[in-house]
């Protein structure tokens, strides 16, 4: 359980903190960008500055995104930012989609894509060096500095132009108002309200005015009713009470328009723009029955879920009388002061205010108005968010999901969060840190007052509790701070229930959120990194064996509609909504941080997988200035058609993809601790800069294209080893040479090849990976499986939409290698077709409909195309006789092929499973087949 925040739990994260050196250059290549690296991690990690990506399949899908990074206005994104705290948007128009207020939940997640694209940017400016990426960091983090300031202060005003000087302007999503005193409408019987607005959305309900106490007693005009037009009513019984009139056209958008209403002698009228639209001589009720309502709003509702107006005010006055028809069309040409009406005489506002939050009453009454927050503001100087703090609060009393009132806060603001950093790291902008920092002191003093059982129930709630990867960026923000708040605030988000299970290896991920869940055990790494509790990391380790590879489909993907199934159920789970983008960064993010601590190739073998398939194929193979271009969903089932511009846009798939597509190089090399080892985990063409042992690596390859990479030494000398990793499917060899010559080694798949020496400038070691084609059979149906070829897997672009039927034995090889079967298209690599149907690796960015997997079909026993037509029989387990004929290749000859066959036919003949003629008919068709070796 999440322990309490005693002084004694103070004192030991203040101790774990003192223990931790502050400035370190060992992630990063720079000193002062990031902490020391945790004594935990067995090898190191190079920053994104140290490896330089080289022309190839990375690169060019980085390109793409870069354009994308380098032409966007992110003047846009801090839109929603700005208009929170009330300052200035210019003429930027929000991103929609998530991160609008007309977007899914009503924009409850917006600032979440601010954060992802914080990061973009700062791993661009890493890789890359190329200033304007450093810029538009420069301006967010100035920007967000600025909104956090105006945040902490009374809201004030924003003058603009008016109807007849200067007006008020309300910004869409500030959720600001004025607030009058009360007395405003002086117990009148009659009365005049007139007002010039200019509103900027077509929000339904938006009140110009609300005087009243609750949902009960009230008086309010709307600039847009439910059917979009005008509407004036008062009432003393609520709703069902209420006495009105409703205009009968819709205020156009953007324009000034005046508005007024008069009661007097039982009569209501409503004026547009100097017109009486609608007339209520029905009206029993005056002002005067309300009494003195305690909330007498400009903008703001009595009913809470109504939106505050968005737009101008220009002149707002109260008189204590029914003016006439000419005495209003005289407003349409002059201010009140100028017209025989006058000023209102309860209350009368010119909004020439400049400057402040007060706005003065002309009337003589001294009934001045003050700007206001509908949420009053931040609990704490640190808050910084583009919305108000109210989901915060909201998620404390909650006990179930409701995300189109709270959308996962703490999720965002971790992306928040981690964006600063980023931009810390990668710019050394102190104002990032201390706006990270200043974060975390906001949610330590909010969540630190809660009880545990309260912190329990809350991260346990679907969507509305998901908090993503704040605890790994709360523990690296302690890194760098060394605040024991940090560390203790860490703490508090431990859902134990889950944490508990993984940590005994209890599977209890079936009907679980995946992406709210996998980025948790990240930050138990993180948290076993400072505190050494052990059943953070047991918790993380085996959690990621429940995923790999028992909810994971072959592109490395996980997840079904977003949600896990029960363990090793694939086929049953494949859909159109298979596969969520997120989860397969979070699962890299995951296996990265295990690798850090226990260098098992099976997460480097997972890391390939995911990211030169699920990851590469997720981005589009074209550049976009509005969009990135990047998956929701990956659909599994037959003929899918990749959908890149999901729902609404701006959406988390899209954020994680962004930084996806610049971060390709972060797990390509590592170093030992110690400095006495690099670590090779992927061939890609990348040039390493080890400044600690003077040497530079450079990959040349065009891998996966190519099978193999060279390796040359550059700089000065040094004696370390290099551990090259084996891919578990490389089964077909695995061969090294040093400047020529051949070196001896372990080359078991699923392992590291190791070479120690003195290493100096121009040493070249190649390396040999032979592709085969193999085939993965899904867990729950070994008839339906997919393609691989080496890392790549390959699919078929079709668009029917039922599975494909191939068969891959007809020309197997005698080392087993199915790729015979295919025929590769010429001049264009890693394609291939089968039965007239084209084969095409998963990660190329298309729109054509496509199979990843396909149902196998191997009716007759054929060898080296040459067919026995003999039906080809199966066990009651589906295991067919070629099936195991070819399961044990590779063999050393064709007679020993052909010896293998005789045994295998005589023990199904034996188990009555073959008739003895055709028995004879398929070892006479292995002995005159010919087979490519």
């Amino acid at each position: 359980m999440a322990p309490p925040l005693s002084r004694r739990i103070l004192l030991q994260a203040a101790a774990v903190a003192a223990a931790v050196p502050t400035l370190s250059y060992a992630a990063s290549g720079r000193a002062g960008a990031t902490a020391a690296a945790p004594a935990a991690w067995s090898v190191l990690p190079f920053a994104l500055d140290q490896v330089a990506l080289e022309p190839g399949v990375f690169a060019g899908k980085r390109e793409l995104m870069l354009d994308h990074a380098r032409g966007y206005d992110v003047n846009r994104l801090l839109q929603v930012f700005r208009a929170n705290a009330g300052l200035p948007t210019g003429d930027a128009v929000a991103p929609g989609g998530w991160e609008g207020l007309d977007g899914e939940a009503n924009g409850n997640l917006r600032g979440h894509y601010t954060g992802h694209f914080l990061t973009m940017l700062s791993q661009a400016y890493a890789g890359t060096g190329e200033q304007v990426f450093a810029e538009k960091i420069g301006t967010m983090v100035g920007a967000l500095s600025e909104v956090r300031a105006a945040l902490r202060r009374e809201p004030e005003v924003l003058a603009v132009e008016g109807r007849f000087g200067t007006a008020a302007f309300n910004e869409r999503g500030a959720y600001q108002y004025v607030d009058l005193p009360s007395g405003v409408l002086g117990g009148a019987t009659a009365i005049t309200v007139s007002a010039w607005v200019r509103p900027t959305h077509a929000d339904n309900w938006a009140r110009v005015f609300d005087f009243g106490d609750d949902t009960t007693r009230y008086m309010y005009l709307a600039a847009r009713n439910g059917s979009g037009v005008p509407r004036f009513a008062i009432t003393t019984g609520g709703a069902g009470g209420e006495q009105g009139v409703n205009g009968t056209a819709a205020l156009p958008i953007g324009q000034w328009s005046h508005l007024a209403v008069t009661i007097a002698d039982g009569t209501g009228t409503l004026y547009v723009n100097g017109t009486a639209v609608a007339r209520n001589t029905e009206m029993t009720l005056t002002p005067a029955a309300l009494g003195t309502p305690a909330h007498n709003w400009l903008g703001r509702s009595n009913y809470p879920a109504d939106p505050v107006f968005a737009g101008a005010y220009d002149e707002f006055d109260i008189h204590s009388r029914a003016l006439s028809a000419a005495e209003i069309t005289e407003l349409q040409d002059s201010r009140a002061a100028d017209s025989s009406a006058g000023r209102g005489d309860l209350v009368s506002y010119a909004f020439d205010e400049t400057s402040g939050s007060r706005f003065a009453d002309a009337s003589g009454r001294g009934l001045d108005g003050t700007l206001r927050r509908t949420w009053g503001g931040p609990s704490h100087p640190g808050f910084l968010a583009a919305y108000p703090e109210t989901q915060f609060i909201a998620l404390e009393s909650m006990t179930g999901s409701d995300y189109t009132k709270v959308w996962a806060p703490y999720y965002t603001a971790h992306k928040i969060l981690r964006g600063l950093l980023d931009a810390h790291s990668a710019t050394d902008d102190e104002r990032a840190l201390d706006l990270a920092s200043g974060m975390c002191d906001w949610m330590y003093a909010r969540l630190s007052v809660l009880p545990a059982a309260t912190l329990q129930r809350m991260w346990g709630i679907f969507s509305s509790g998901e908090f993503g990867g704040i605890v790994e960026a709360i523990c690296d923000l302690h890194a760098l701070t060394g605040k024991p708040e940090h560390l203790a605030l860490a703490r508090l988000f431990d859902l134990d229930k889950l944490i508990d299970a993984c940590a005994a290896g209890t599977d209890t991920l079936d009907g679980l959120h995946a992406n709210q869940h996998i980025p948790i055990f990240t930050g138990l790494v993180r948290l076993y990194d400072a505190t050494g509790e052990e059943r953070y990391l047991s918790a993380a380790r085996n959690f990621w064996g429940m995923v790999v590879p028992h909810r994971m489909y072959g592109i490395g993907g996980t997840s079904t509609g977003e949600f896990w199934k029960a363990r090793d159920v694939i086929a049953g789970t494949i859909g159109a909504t298979t596969a969520e983008t997120c989860c397969a960064y979070n699962m890299l993010k995951l296996s990265r941080t295990l690798f850090l601590h226990e260098q098992d190739p099976k997460y480097a073998d997972y890391y390939e997988r995911a990211l030169y398939n699920q990851v590469l194929g997720s981005k589009q193979d074209k550049a976009d200035a509005e969009k990135p271009l990047v998956t929701y969903f990956i659909g599994l089932t037959p003929g899918h058609v990749r959908d890149y511009t999901p729902k609404q846009g701006t959406t988390c798939c899209e954020g994680t993809g962004m930084e996806s597509a610049t971060k390709y190089q972060d797990s390509v090399y590592f170093q030992a601790a110690d400095g006495s080892a690099l670590y090779v985990n992927l061939y890609s063409p990348s040039r390493l800069t080890w400044a600690e042992k003077g040497v530079t690596v450079t990959q040349s390859t065009d891998y996966p294209r190519e099978q193999g990479s060279t390796l040359t030494i550059g700089g000065g000398s040094a004696d370390f080893e290099l551990r090259l990793r084996v891919p578990s499917w490389a089964t077909a060899g695995f061969r090294v040479t040093v400047n020529g010559r051949s070196v001896q080694g372990s080359s078991t798949p699923g392992g590291y090849f190791s070479v120690s020496r003195k290493w100096r400038a121009g040493d070249t070691v190649r390396v040999a990976v032979p592709f085969r084609l193999r085939v993965e059979k899904v867990l729950d149906d070994r008839s339906l499986q997919t393609l691989f070829l080496g890392p790549v897997n390959l699919v078929a672009r079709d668009p029917s939409t039922e599975y494909l039927e191939f068969g891959l034995y007809g020309n197997a090889a005698l080392s087993g290698d199915l790729l015979p079967s295919l025929t590769p298209v010429p001049g264009k690599p890693l394609h291939f077709t089968l039965n007239g149907t084209e084969l095409a690796p998963f990660a190329e960015g298309t729109e054509d409909p496509t199979h990843a997997y396909f149902r196998r079909s191997e009716p007759r026993i054929v060898f080296g195309n040459t067919d026995s037509g003999v039906a080809n029989p199966a066990k009651d387990d589906g295991t067919s006789l070629l099936d195991e004929v070819w399961a044990a290749a590779p063999f050393h000859g064709k007679s020993a092929l052909v010896e293998h066959v005789r045994s295998t036919v005589a023990a199904w003949v034996t188990a009555g499973l073959l008739d003895r003629a055709d028995g004879e008919t398929v070892v006479a068709t292995a002995r005159k087949a010919s087979f490519v070796s």
